[in-house]
């Protein structure tokens, strides 16, 4: 019985180790618009990583007129599955709620000098 237990608690640390390198990863893409990383802009709307190290992502773009709609999805997709202990990644592009600046981090209105 305590070998379940401490199983369980290790898939959680894992899971968690893999979530802060999923978030890493994301913040090293920018829009290429905008001098701030998609995470930061508030782009990423969902992060979840199954048991198995596969990670589905939700996302959106500022607006669906957006030039690189056809290319930051593959991007992201790309760096995440880069990741070691990341087995598979899924980036679905979703328009609800729609993105607006206030779902901007306080560090990416200051570095747009919006505060």
């Amino acid at each position: 019985m305590q070998e379940q237990t401490e199983t369980k608690t290790a898939e959680k640390v894992d899971k968690a180790e893999l979530n802060n390198a999923v978030v890493e990863a994301l913040k090293s893409v920018y829009d290429p618009e905008i001098p701030v990383n998609i995470y930061e802009l508030g782009l990423i709307y969902s992060v979840n990583i199954n048991e198995t190290g596969k990670v589905d992502i939700e996302m959106t773009l500022t607006s669906p007129a957006c030039p690189v709609a056809g290319s930051l999805p593959p991007e992201v997709e790309g760096r995440i599955k880069s990741i070691p202990g990341v087995t598979d990644c899924a980036v679905k592009v979703v328009w609800e709620p729609t993105w607006g600046m206030h779902m901007m981090s306080e560090e990416a209105k200051l570095q747009l000098n919006l505060l």
